[in-house]
């Protein structure tokens, strides 16, 4: 017989409440469990809480700066951007900190906006013996470190995003105009409104730098950009627009130019989104390795390769690639008058002296000339020269170091391995960056761990860094990596339209060499002293375990002062460290007024707004 509804609840009332009562419970937990767990700018929140105390009602601490209006996680939580930011900034308390009382100010002088503290040392250039040897143009660091702030531009703005800066940037960021006029009918650069435009000419581009590229390659086929050349170094770049270009075919230039009287190159090519750095050939060694690039170019750089018994070119030939090749572009290739020649006829004898071949010598449709050389791979041609002149470097300066390391007048020996033999070629990109490194130690296990490390990277950028730690990988262009290692932060990233100076601290094992058989760039630094950039040059500086040994000899507010010069606004610093060292950044980087969170208990991630210091500064 059937049973009517009222009847069925009304003998089943107690049970059906039960089941309803216990479902209910259940969801609750879920909903809170997921919440705690799916979440984890909470559990961030949680860790920050609990390692810097929660604040209380009688904190003397002054009130945290606004959050940066345009800071979006891009992680996979569906939160708004103000209520992020509350969670991770507004409700720390750094009031037991000193960094909480600091009473920023802005750098004063004429220079200020673009202060660079060891190329700008003023009384130290001034105090200089001689400029002869382009002393002036090198590092000259001041001491104690600054602890002032770099004002903005008046009018600046968030950089123009790649690939688009690579022919355009906002004039006001950059507001030099003497190259504009300097090289007006050499199509350097053009201001067009609001714009700096940046056509691809140069004084050897007069067809433009897509023809230029395609001649050097017509002229020697040998050279394939992307495979076997991947990494090379442009003299005296100018605005960077050749390696700007070439970025296209898969090589990756790092160009470089002193602070000179061509106001800004350098400051213009890192604003286009183009590796680059100051540096000059004085009377210093390069920041790089031996045998690291692929090909070197220079086209009408100014450089007296024959000036002090050849001691520039020698340097060439110390970082130039066993089999690896010089583009010399200038007018004493091209050109019959008597200084031409003498410069030409000087050249020849001195690269014959250090066994390099002239592989091609041409000339173009516009009248423009270039010879390129090839360095040897074998050191039977030095074994057959009729003098020792110049001589074979002694073993001593073998090893690759070059920071604040004299030039010397001798050949650097080709690299072997402990059983004697040369090395080899690197394999052709992309095969190399995931290869067996040329220059990897033969000690036991080191292959192993260099994959270990590649391995370790590629977990962390796909697991952590590109999803969950709140950076917006799209507004990233230019990346510098404090401690590089073997460059594995740069490798995991290589699939993103950015790219990685990677820098190998002076007082950690030299990794250097391994970072270019990878085809990776970077140099050699000491973070106690100012980088060699612009104010305002990268968007993301990343650092692993780095603070932990250096805050033991280095000022780490002043470590700070200097990140903050060199990143853009908008800009993240990304710091992996024990939570100890966190714990003291954290502070420092908040009176920056920078949106600081912890991930994990050990990423620090902070983002820096348009916020600097009222007081004005002293022109």
């Amino acid at each position: 017989m059937a049973i009517s509804l009222q009847s069925f609840f009304q003998e089943r009332r107690t049970p059906f409440l039960f089941t309803l009562s216990l479902l209910l419970i259940c969801f609750l937990i879920l909903f809170f469990t997921d919440s705690l767990s799916l979440n984890p700018l909470v559990r961030k929140y949680s860790s920050l809480r609990s390692h810097f105390g929660t604040p209380s009602s009688s904190s003397s601490s002054p009130p945290p700066p606004p959050p940066s209006s345009s800071f979006r996680p891009s992680s996979r939580l569906d939160l708004k951007p103000s209520s992020a930011d509350s969670v991770l900034s507004h409700d720390l308390d750094f009031s037991n900190s000193s960094a909480a009382n600091f009473s920023w100010k802005l750098c004063g002088g004429s220079v200020a906006v673009d202060f660079i503290p060891c190329l700008d040392n003023s009384k130290a250039i001034k105090a200089l013996k001689s400029r002869r040897h382009m002393e002036h143009r090198e590092r000259h660091c001041p001491s104690p470190s600054p602890r002032c702030l770099i004002p903005l531009p008046i009018g600046y703005k968030v950089p123009v995003p790649w690939p688009k800066s690579r022919d355009m940037i906002w004039y006001d960021n950059v507001p030099h105009p003497k190259l504009v006029e300097y090289k007006k009918d050499q199509h350097w650069v053009v201001k067009l409104d609001e714009y700096l435009n940046f056509p691809g000419g140069g004084t050897q581009f007069k067809d433009g730098v897509d023809h230029y590229i395609y001649f050097i390659q017509k002229a020697l086929p040998d050279i394939k950009w992307g495979e076997n050349i991947r990494v090379i170094l442009d003299v005296g770049c100018g605005v960077a627009s050749f390696g700007g270009y070439l970025l296209q075919k898969n090589v990756l230039t790092m160009s470089f130019a002193p602070k000179d009287e061509h106001e800004a190159q350098i400051q213009f090519a890192l604003e286009r989104g183009i590796p680059a750095t100051l540096s000059v050939i004085g009377t210093q060694r390069l920041t790089f390795p031996d045998n690291a690039y692929d090909l070197i170019h220079c086209a009408r750089c100014r450089v007296h390769w024959d000036a002090d018994g050849g001691k520039p070119l020698l340097e060439l030939n110390r970082i130039l690639r066993p089999g690896g090749y010089f583009i010399w572009s200038a007018t004493p290739v091209y050109r019959d008058d008597e200084r031409d020649k003498n410069v030409w006829e000087a050249m020849v004898l001195l690269t014959k002296s250090m066994c390099w071949k002239v592989v091609q010598k041409t000339m173009d449709s516009s009248g423009v000339g270039l010879v390129i050389y090839q360095k040897p791979t074998l050191t039977s041609c030095y074994e057959e020269r009729s003098k020792n002149d110049p001589p074979i470097c002694h073993e001593k300066n073998k090893r690759n170091s070059s920071w604040y390391v004299p030039l010397t007048r001798c050949i650097s020996q080709l690299p072997v391995d402990s059983k004697g033999n040369y090395y080899n070629w690197p394999s052709p990109w992309p095969e190399r960056l995931t290869s067996k490194p040329p220059s990897l130690s033969v000690e036991p296990n080191s292959e192993e761990k260099f994959l270990e490390d590649t391995k370790h990277w590629s977990t962390v950028v796909s697991d952590v860094y590109r999803d969950n730690i709140g950076l917006n990988w799209s507004s990233i262009r230019n990346v510098l990596d404090m401690n590089a290692g073997y460059g594995g932060f740069a490798a995991a990233l290589i699939d993103l339209p950015l790219w990685v100076m990677n820098v190998v601290p002076i007082d950690v094992p030299d990794t250097l060499s391994i970072v270019f058989d990878r085809g990776l760039i970077g140099l050699y630094h000491d973070w106690c002293e100012s980088f060699n950039t612009y104010p305002r040059t990268y968007d993301l500086l990343h650092s692993s375990f780095l603070f932990t040994s250096l805050k033991r000899r280095c000022d780490v507010v002043a470590m700070v002062v200097e990140m903050d010069r060199v990143l853009r606004p908008g800009g993240y610093v990304l710091i992996q460290d024990s939570m100890e060292v966190i714990k003291e950044l954290g502070p420092i980087f908040h009176s920056l007024h920078l949106s600081v969170s912890v991930y994990d208990d050990q990423f620090l991630v902070g983002k820096k707004g348009f916020w600097r210091p009222t007081a004005p500064h002293t022109k």
